[in-house]
């Protein structure tokens, strides 16, 4: 198994991806013996807002999960009387996607977990950063995995839909080119999560989200080689990303971040661009949709709300929260999405 990451936490389940499509919320609830949502599942959903968009499905591989995509529709032809029809059938290939692990090791010297009074509770405040640290590598992994730059990592969004030149694979027609040029663009996303469309895999027969181990006591040492007793915890994390269909994404990219936060024709220019994406989804009543990008990119339609540039673009109080709306559809908030991207071509 390819050591790789994915993790996330969402506190809603959706019943329109199918029901073995859940937030790991949700198979928290499933798997925890105590049947109570870890806290950690609700450190992580503190950033990153994809983590609380993205599903979950078992992978029906002990390693991943391999799809079935039909990639050709069979033949139908017109008949006359006593002539026959000429057989036909549809093309499918298969498609393998990988789990990989994450692993954090914490320790934490005993006399100083003594000297605050309550080890449990510091234990847990100690280790909170190395989850946060696990929390944004995988919204980075979710965007920028490439696994033929780093083999250890999934293969994340912004590689799948990456080319848009001659020559490009299909999926080039859900890529929208905003024309910004150099280093110094960023992108935007929807996704439409569900079972059939896009969602995270864990290993088949293990558990979603992270496990943690705790250790207890042993020896650690210090950077001189030397031994001293410390409290140690262990973090997994075995998951992976699969996108069944390629439709249910799309990508506006090269989206030029100087003009974007203070000229207005880029902002207008950007509102359009977003219909683009939007239509581009296959089925918008399929899986739960969200749009992903960066605090620039949401500073720039908030403004455009401001100075009312579409009507498209809203502020609404949904569970008791200020959520930016885009034709109904949540603007969330990935702050591992770059403003120094290159060009796509």
């Amino acid at each position: 198994m390819k050591r790789k990451f994915v993790m996330g936490a969402a506190i809603l389940t959706t019943t329109a991806a199918g029901a073995t499509a859940l937030t790991l919320a949700d198979w928290a609830k499933r798997l925890d013996p105590d049947g109570n949502v870890p806290k950690v599942i609700e450190m992580l959903s503190q950033k990153n807002e994809i983590l609380e968009d993205m599903l979950f499905v078992e992978g029906n591989l002990p390693t991943g999960h391999r799809s079935t995509i039909r990639t050709g529709l069979p033949e139908a032809a017109w008949r006359k009387l006593n002539y026959g029809t000429p057989q036909s059938k549809s093309q499918t290939v298969t498609v393998d996607d990988n789990c990989g692990m994450l692993e954090a090791r914490g320790q934490i010297d005993l006399k100083l977990a003594a000297l605050n009074g309550n080890s449990a509770a510091f234990r847990l405040s100690e280790n909170s950063a190395f989850l946060e640290a696990m929390n944004q590598e995988m919204a980075e992994a979710v965007i920028y995995g490439d696994t033929d730059v780093d083999p250890e990592k999934f293969l994340g969004m912004a590689p799948r839909f990456s080319d848009i030149g001659a020559g490009a694979p299909s999926n080039a027609v859900n890529i929208i080119d905003a024309g910004g040029e150099g280093s110094d663009n960023t992108s935007i996303y929807f996704v439409a999560w569900g079972e059939d469309t896009c969602h995270g895999i864990f290993p088949k027969g293990s558990k979603a989200g992270i496990v943690h181990q705790d250790l207890g006591e042993g020896d650690a040492f210090d950077a001189a080689g030397n031994r001293f007793r410390a409290l140690m915890d262990l973090w997994q994390w075995d998951c992976g990303l699969v996108v069944r269909d390629w439709r249910y994404v799309s990508r506006i990219c090269n989206i030029d971040v100087p003009l974007i936060r203070t000229d207005v024709p880029s902002m207008k220019a950007l509102l359009n661009f977003l219909v683009d994406a939007e239509e581009r989804i296959q089925d918008m009543n399929t899986g739960k949709v969200a749009i992903y990008c960066n605090r620039t990119i949401r500073a720039a339609l908030r403004k455009a709300i401001i100075e009312k540039l579409s009507n498209n673009l809203t502020e609404e109080t949904v569970a008791g929260k200020r959520v930016t709306m885009w034709n109904g559809i949540p603007v969330r908030i990935v702050d591992k999405i770059l403003l120094t991207e290159t060009r796509v071509v």
